[in-house]
Parts: C-alpha cells; structure tokens; sequence
C-alpha cells in the first residue's frame, strides 16, 4: 500500500531560501520582465500558467510575491523520497502532489481546498505538459477549472514566453492577466465554460511572441536537460497559434 501523499507545509524559512537561490539563478542567466505585477492577487487563487520548459516552475519561483502563501500542483509521483527534485519540494514544503492513476482523486482534490481554505495560492500547469511552440497551447485540463469552482476562487492566467528555447541574457516575458472568477457550481457545464475562458486568455496573452532562434550547443542543452517529452523527443512546431486535441476529464492524469 502506497504511503499517503503529504500536502504543503508552512516552512517559510526553507521557502525564502529556494526562493533566494532561484531568483539568483534566474536572474543572472536571463533577463525576465513581469508585465501586470498588479494582478497577482491578494488572496486564495489559482494561477493557471502555460508550459514551454522544465525551468518554467523554478522562474514562477522567482518572480511570484512572497505573500499570499502558494504552492506548486505538482508533481505526479508515487514517492516523494525519490529523486533530487522530488526531495527538494518535498523539504520546502511546495508541492501538492498526486499519484499517477486515478486512485487518488479524491484525496487530491481534498488536498487542494484545504490548501485554498487557508488562503494559499495554488500554481498549475494548466496543460499538464509542455510543448514546442510560443504561441501554442494544448487543451487546458479540466480540474483547474474544477478546483477553482469548488473552492470558490479566481483562475489567475500566467503566460510565460521565451523559454521555448533557453540562452544566456535572453529575454523571457512573464505576463499575468486578469482574474476569471470561479463563481457557481462545480459542475460540467460551469467547468467547460471556465476552461474555455481560460484558455482563450492564455492564447491572446501569447499570440504576439515570437519563437525564439535556436541558441548554440550551450543553450540546447540547458533547454532539454530535464525536459521529458511524450513523444520521446523534442516535437515538430505545431501550425498555427493553437493546437486543438480532445480535452481531459476532470481530474484525469496528464499524458506526462
């Protein structure tokens, strides 16, 4: 029998510290700009960002404020004592995560409102993997929406541009947008409608950005060192803005 999954711990003391490191890092390796500071909210919420790269969730770690609390959706494991990162989160006490199957949905899920309850922000990579393009984005999995509605709390879209492909002093663009509120019921219809509102914010939030040229041997490598594509290797660039593929339930696992 799995041992149960734990959710965040307050450990503000470890939180400053990877905090501090990150932004470190970040910042001496690229220039970031963070357009609409003024939206991240005051209270319990759910940023919903898009996912270009592994580094995307290490960047939100630097650029997010300190206050309210957040942590990370994430990631899909059976063993947090496994693996550098997975011990890393697990110690700063960032981390809500779930298990791989659908044995655990309900735990999850009431993992999340208490996290909400005690007026967290919670951070998800709304498609649940990452992709090639800069102006692509996959169908947005239905339980950002859910957990929003349940929780009666607004889906903050974050956009995050330039680390499609990674290069030193390269710029990468962190936008947020407007809250979408989660008001009403929590069911298929309210959810359906809260995702389209989602991911329509997102995709006009990316549409101008363009495609990074590819850096040198340097850059590849930091772009794919932990980049864990489905498809076995790094995709071709989808057409067009958007790709359209059939959308997950609610509180269905990532393809990841």
């Amino acid at each position: 029998m799995p041992t149960p999954l734990a959710g965040p711990v307050h450990r503000p003391d470890r939180v400053r510290f990877v905090r501090a490191f990150f932004k470190l890092v970040v910042h001496a390796l690229f220039r970031v700009r963070v357009e609409g500071r003024e939206r991240f909210a005051d209270g319990p919420a759910i940023y919903c960002f898009n996912h270009l790269n592994w580094t995307d969730p290490l960047l939100l770690l630097a650029v997010l404020p300190g206050r309210p609390k957040f942590a990370m959706f994430g990631p899909k494991e059976e063993d947090m004592t496994r693996g550098v990162r997975n011990r890393l989160i697990a110690w700063a006490g960032i981390g809500i995560p779930y298990r791989p199957g659908k044995n655990d949905l309900i735990e999850t899920t009431r993992r999340v409102q208490r996290v909400l309850d005690d007026g967290w922000i919670i951070v998800i990579a709304g498609e649940g993997r990452i992709h090639r393009g800069e102006r692509e984005l996959l169908p947005i999995a239905e339980g950002t929406a859910y957990f929003a509605l349940r929780g009666h709390v607004p889906i903050v879209p974050i956009a995050i541009n330039g680390t499609s492909w990674l290069g030193f002093r390269r710029q990468i663009r962190v936008c947020v947008g407007e809250p979408l509120a989660g008001e009403g019921r929590a069911n298929r219809e309210a959810v359906a409608e809260l995702t389209a509102r989602t991911s329509a914010a997102l995709l006009a939030m990316v549409a101008d950005y363009p495609d990074p040229p590819e850096p040198g041997p340097a850059g590849r490598w930091l772009t794919e060192l932990f980049n864990d594509w489905p498809e076995g290797s790094r995709p071709a660039l989808a057409q067009g803005d958007g790709v359209a593929r059939p959308r997950r339930e609610v509180g269905e696992a990532d393809p990841r």
